[in-house]
């Protein structure tokens, strides 16, 4: 089927879909609307796809269709043959972080040399309004205890990846975006811990040590393992692209991972609690290897297979996430599911607009500007999650990233469209 025609049909299975949902709530069957609702966002979803305009929506409609499926069906994002899927979470997070740091490479931390006053504005903003905004919306909607810290979290967390892209789509200063996402990264394992202890720390118990180590565990180790796969993947030295090198990165990868996997924790000692993200970064290492060897050898893939195959793999993790969080709180979304999308629209408008005037006081010129913004008001959505599930032991509190997401993701499309249409 041709492009043309796939897209076509995904617009009449979706304008059918819609009829029908309409016409089954109009008559009283607000029960089994649910595999319709999931038809009509995944139509949609793949329409958007494939739309030059609408392409940079896609991702928060699929989003939307999981939703759907984990509201309507909630057993299904629950246990699959005895096995609980809320284990996936953080797994699903370190690889994300993983396909993050084969983005970036030591350039993008050697920049805030060359730049340190935007990067410092930008950091100093995020650490400062976002949380203590996150307080006060809490404290304003009356959330309870758990919810509350969920929210306060989202806006203790270090910018995320999608702020790069709408920076980008926007046309602003994509290395300082980047460069801003990667610092903020990396003092997140001391700042997200202490905005959480003094922010929420008499709402639910806090482990600040506890926090530190899982923000190393689930983030800067995948990071770091990303950084070593980028070389490994776009290096042009000869040992990155012959077979016998990449067998070797492979062998000691498995290697390493299995005597991690043995090691005693005692024999980690205070590093114990890292031993997961060791685990899962050389298991990374080894997929990436193994893959570029069988590539190189076999496959006529394009170079840039992997900037092609992660957005797609992320994708479906943040929406796998969220898909196992909603369901797990259906009941509990069902009461404050609205007050949480104003709570998130609040916070994330505040963030624009502090993160734009605040760097526009900062005497930032226009591109910089546009950028903090982004950065400001973009969270990273998925280690607020996985700190929730993993720390706070608490599906309520994972309820706010799970919501904010998305919606940062309709907001940033919208402004960063309306950017770059609009003249510096």
């Amino acid at each position: 089927m041709k492009k043309k025609n796939f897209l076509n049909f995904s617009r009449y299975v979706f304008l059918m879909s819609s009829f029908a949902v309409v016409v089954m709530l109009v008559i009283g069957y607000r029960s089994e609307v649910g595999p319709l609702v999931i038809v009509l966002f995944a139509s949609l979803a793949v329409y958007c796809m494939g739309h030059a305009f609408l392409k940079s929506f896609s991702f928060t409609i699929w989003v939307f269709a999981f939703v759907a499926a984990s509201m309507f069906y909630p057993s299904a994002f629950g246990t699959w043959f005895r096995f609980d899927l809320g284990i996936l979470i953080v797994p699903l997070i370190q690889i994300i972080m993983f396909g993050m740091g084969t983005t970036l490479n030591t350039k993008d931390f050697r920049r805030i040399f060359t730049m340190p006053w935007p990067v410092f504005i930008g950091i100093f903003l995020q650490f400062t309004v976002m949380p203590l905004a996150g307080y006060g919306i809490a404290m304003l909607f009356g959330f309870d205890p758990e919810v509350a810290a969920g929210v306060i979290l989202i806006g203790s967390c270090s910018g995320g990846v999608a702020s790069n892209l709408m920076t980008y789509l926007a046309g602003g200063n994509v290395a300082l975006s980047v460069t801003m996402t990667s610092c903020s990264t990396l003092i997140s394992p001391v700042m997200t811990p202490f905005l959480m202890k003094v922010l929420a720390g008499k709402l639910v118990p806090i482990d600040f040590i506890g926090m530190m180590f899982s923000i190393f565990n689930m983030i800067i180790i995948p990071i770091v393992a990303g950084l070593v796969a980028n070389r490994i993947l776009y290096s042009n030295n000869k040992w990155a692209n012959k077979a016998r090198s990449l067998t070797f990165i492979s062998i000691l990868s498995v290697f390493l991972a299995v005597v991690t996997i043995f090691l005693r924790k005692d024999l980690f000692g205070p590093l114990a609690a890292l031993k997961r993200g060791i685990i899962i970064g050389f298991t990374l290492l080894t997929v990436v290897a193994l893959t570029k060897l069988i590539v190189n050898s076999m496959l006529n893939w394009p170079k840039n297979w992997m900037d092609k195959a992660l957005p797609i793999v992320s994708m479906s993790g943040i929406c796998f996430i969220i898909a196992i969080i909603t369901a797990r709180s259906r009941d509990k979304l069902l009461t404050v599911g609205l007050a949480l999308v104003a709570a998130a629209i609040i916070h994330n408008f505040i963030g624009y607009i502090v993160g734009y005037w605040g760097a526009r006081a900062a005497k930032l010129d226009e591109i910089s500007c546009r950028t903090v913004s982004f950065e400001v008001g973009m969270q990273n959505g998925g280690m607020a999650s996985g700190l929730a599930m993993d720390v706070l032991k608490s599906v309520s509190a994972a309820l706010a990233p799970a919501i904010f997401g998305p919606w940062m993701n309709i907001s940033g499309s919208v402004l960063a469209t309306w950017w770059r249409r609009k003249s510096i």
